[in-house]
């Protein structure tokens, strides 16, 4: 929903009825995850994807038809029939999309500004109804107070951790029973990107950060260097030791670290620093030698084995990187491969499902 909420607001402000379209399930190599969604407008205008065009028609029709009734619909599309392009899926996954229109949407306005400001908000519904929870208050109704509690609670929980998926619950909010379906999507602000080190490959960082969905903060101590004409894609400029930022900031399990600053009077008390933190990634830049010359020094301030076995350096997966985009590119499917539980081998002749199960920490 992140990628569609500035166009679904634009609807919003301009008085056009529109419906949405979400994955709330998925089994084996579906081509989207839950929380994937499409929406149409009353003119026929389309957002975002569901399963990267395998049914995104029929899933179009669902939705003008939803505008026009105001109902709701749930529907399930998998293997599709002979030649494997009717309505199905070709990846041979299953999905399940439940198709909302805007009327039947729980506190819309507030939701997507929440979304587009990066506060955090969960949604928890079923096909006809729809709770909102806040971290301080619950809005809407799934039809029964037990209910509301119960999945209110659980949607707090997830909302807490960043997670979205189905839970199910009794029809009174009986926790050992499965008889209601609840799709609860949490939303939480963008992860961090901190990119230490204000030179060419940092700019291309930057810029494949924010198209991952990070936001991205760029820090050098060198304010010659750390411009704004220099780095227009990120979304903020630190001119700070790197170290003294990153101890004075706000790093968690989702936040990636690239550090790109290859000196080692800012590299060393940078690493030390950051090895202790949460951090999801924590990528440094350097050659071989560079890396045995870094290893050392942290060895000698204290770091031990265990923390140093969490750096990733040289950064990025072997691609033959040579540019500054094609190193980011590196950078960039190195974070991913780590975040999903990736090999980094070419798919061709892998044998394994191409859809891997979220790391942990998602």
């Amino acid at each position: 929903m992140r990628d569609i909420a500035d166009g679904l607001i634009a609807w919003r402000a301009a008085g056009v009825a529109f419906a949405v379209a979400t994955v709330v399930r998925t089994w084996r190599s579906a081509p989207r995850q839950p929380g994937a969604a499409m929406a149409v407008s009353a003119h026929g205008e389309v957002l975002g994807s569901v399963s990267g065009g395998c049914v995104e028609a029929a899933v179009y029709e669902l939705c003008l038809a939803s505008v026009g009734t105001g109902l709701p619909h749930t529907q399930t599309y998998g293997v599709s029939d002979d030649d494997a392009f009717d309505v199905g899926l070709t990846c041979g996954g299953t999905i399940e999309i439940l198709v909302r229109p805007d009327t039947g949407l729980t506190e819309p306005d507030e939701v997507l500004a929440a979304i587009r400001t990066g506060r955090p908000v969960a949604t928890a519904s079923v096909e006809d109804a729809q709770l909102v929870v806040w971290p301080d208050r619950v809005g809407g109704s799934l039809g029964n107070p037990d209910l509301d509690r119960a999945a209110a609670q659980q949607a707090a929980g997830m909302l807490a951790l960043g997670t979205t998926g189905t839970i199910h619950l009794g029809r009174q909010g009986e926790q050992r029973r499965d008889e209601v379906s609840v799709f609860v999507q949490s939303y939480l602000p963008p992860p961090r990107m901190i990119v230490f080190g204000a030179i060419d490959y940092a700019a291309a960082v930057a810029r494949i950060g924010r198209f991952l969905g990070y936001r991205v903060t760029v820090c050098d101590a060198r304010p010659v260097f750390a411009t704004r004409k220099r780095f227009p894609e990120a979304d903020d400029l630190v001119v700070q030791w790197p170290h003294t930022y990153l101890e004075s900031t706000t790093v968690d399990e989702r936040t990636v670290l690239c550090v790109l600053t290859h000196d080692p009077k800012f590299d060393v008390p940078l690493l030390k620093l950051a090895l202790r933190t949460p951090a999801r990634y924590i990528g440094a830049m350097g050659s071989r030698r560079t890396h045995s010359d870094r290893l050392r020094r942290l060895r000698e301030e204290g770091v031990d084995e265990a923390a140093l076995a969490r750096l990733s350096s040289p950064i990025g997966l072997d691609l033959g990187a040579r540019t500054p985009e094609e190193t980011a590119v590196a950078i960039a499917a190195e974070i991913i491969a780590q975040a999903w539980g990736g090999s980094g081998r070419p798919l061709t002749g892998l044998g394994l499902p191409i859809h891997q199960q979220p790391h942990p920490l998602e």
